[in-house]
C-alpha cells in the first residue's frame, strides 16, 4: 500500500500510563456491542489536536482465557484502530472485550470494530455540534 500516511502504530498513538487509563475510565463515553466496549474521552493535553486519537487496550483473562486469544484480539483491535485513526477526533479510547469476542472470526471482529468506530465518530460529531 502506497501513500503519504505512515502505517505503523506509533508510540504517540497509545495510552501507556496508568493515569491515562484512569482518566478515560472516570467519565467515559461508552459505546458497546455484544463483543466489544469502547470507552472514549476527549483529550485534554495541548498536543491533542496535532496528534489525534490514542488507543489503550484492556483485554482481560475474564474475556479471553487463553493468551493466544487475547493477543489475537489485541492485534485485530490495533490494526482496526490504525486504519481509522485519521478519521477519529482527538480522543483517548480504551477498548475492552466481552467473552463473545473470542468466538468471532477475524472478518466478523473487524466488521464489529468498524461499526463501533463509526458510532464513536458520529457521537463525537454530535456532541461537538451541540
Amino acid at each position: 500500500m502506497t501513500g503519504s500516511r505512515p502505517q505503523g502504530f506509533a508510540r504517540d498513538a497509545r495510552l501507556a500510563r496508568p493515569r491515562q487509563f484512569r482518566r478515560v475510565f472516570e467519565q467515559p463515553v461508552r459505546i458497546t456491542d455484544r463483543a466489544f466496549t469502547l470507552l472514549a474521552r476527549p483529550r485534554s493535553d495541548t498536543a491533542a489536536l496535532d496528534e489525534g486519537a490514542r488507543l489503550g487496550l484492556a483485554i482481560s483473562k475474564k474475556c479471553a482465557r487463553l493468551a493466544v486469544d487475547r493477543h489475537r484480539l489485541k492485534r485485530l483491535i490495533r490494526e482496526s484502530f490504525r486504519q481509522v485513526r485519521h478519521e477519529l477526533p482527538a480522543v483517548d479510547v480504551v477498548v475492552m472485550c466481552r467473552p463473545a469476542a473470542t468466538t468471532l472470526t477475524k472478518q466478523a471482529a473487524r466488521t464489529a470494530l468498524d461499526k463501533l468506530w463509526q458510532r464513536l465518530i458520529r457521537q463525537c460529531a454530535d456532541s461537538s455540534s451541540a
